[in-house]
């Protein structure tokens, strides 16, 4: 197929790599950009490949709670310019879109747009500028021990839910606990992990991981017999960057996930467990 120089483009500000080298990338893979990335990095010329984490879009994330504490929701309102987002009339109505996930616990987009769609409508026509309803979250308190961390970047383009679990229902309202849940919120927002643990990882995901680092070595000429040792080194380490529990603590590089949640529950005198996360960037995949 032809190879466009937006691919080109494309595939560049992905890896890093040349012109010339991103363009026989994709030519090596009949235009396929994913497969192109592993191909640079076989080869390489690009490093692991990354989600950029970038906002390609305006807008803001927005989260509400309930009144009795048992309920949080979090949603996404997408616009074309960083003006509109600010404004006072853009900002109610993310509020509203979040509520409103609150309130009706919609079951997918097209039930949100049922809700709200009309009044974000009506604020196009009024400001004038396209307006997009983007990711949205509800989540429950399944029980008394249960905890929900939550954080909105300063920027308001990033959104975390983080849910913990104690042993004793008496823990959940000590300041160590409230502390690390929000904390922990900080974490996703910033290290933007894929999975809680390495048993919850895409396995697709650390089978791609892991046959890139086999042909890595392959090309560089290691000998056979150690390749397999050198793609499992490496999917070790992509585990320690994309699995919560496995990161290094964004206050303190040389402690893990793990060990502050350890530590917050010795401080308490509970078992914490750390049950799962949301994360919703405006515009991220």
């Amino acid at each position: 197929m032809a190879i466009s120089a937006q691919m080109v483009k494309e595939l560049r500000e992905k890896t890093g790599a040349g012109m010339m080298d991103c363009k026989k990338a994709l030519v090596e893979v009949d235009g396929d950009l994913e497969k192109a990335v592993d191909w640079l990095r076989q080869k390489g010329m690009a490093k692991a490949a990354k989600k950029s984490g970038r906002a390609t879009c305006e807008g803001v994330v927005t989260a509400v709670t309930s009144p009795d504490g048992k309920h949080v929701a979090m949603a996404s309102l997408m616009c074309e310019t960083d003006f509109v987002a600010r404004g006072d009339q853009f900002q109610a109505m993310a509020a509203r879109v979040a509520q409103a996930v609150l309130e009706h616990n919609p079951a997918d987009p097209t039930a949100l747009d049922g809700v709200v769609g009309d009044e974000v409508k009506q604020l196009i026509a009024s400001v004038g500028e396209n307006m997009q309803l983007g990711k949205f979250a509800r989540h429950t308190r399944q029980s008394d021990n249960e905890v929900i961390g939550q954080y909105i970047h300063a920027n308001g383009k990033i959104g975390v839910l983080v849910f913990l679990t104690c042993a004793k229902a008496e823990s959940v309202n000590a300041p160590e606990v409230k502390e690390l849940a929000k904390n922990l919120a900080m974490q996703v927002a910033a290290a933007s992990p894929m999975a809680l643990d390495a048993g919850s990882l895409d396995q697709a995901a650390v089978e791609r991981e892991r046959e890139v680092y086999r042909q890595k070595a392959l090309e560089e000429g290691k000998p056979a017999q150690i390749v397999d040792k050198i793609a499992d080194g490496a999917v070790k380490k992509f585990q320690k960057e994309v699995c919560l529990l496995e990161q290094p603590y964004i206050r303190d590089d040389k402690k893990s996930v793990s060990d502050i949640v350890r530590e917050a529950g010795k401080a308490v005198g509970d078992t914490i467990t750390v049950t799962g996360f949301t994360r919703i960037q405006l515009a991220a995949e």
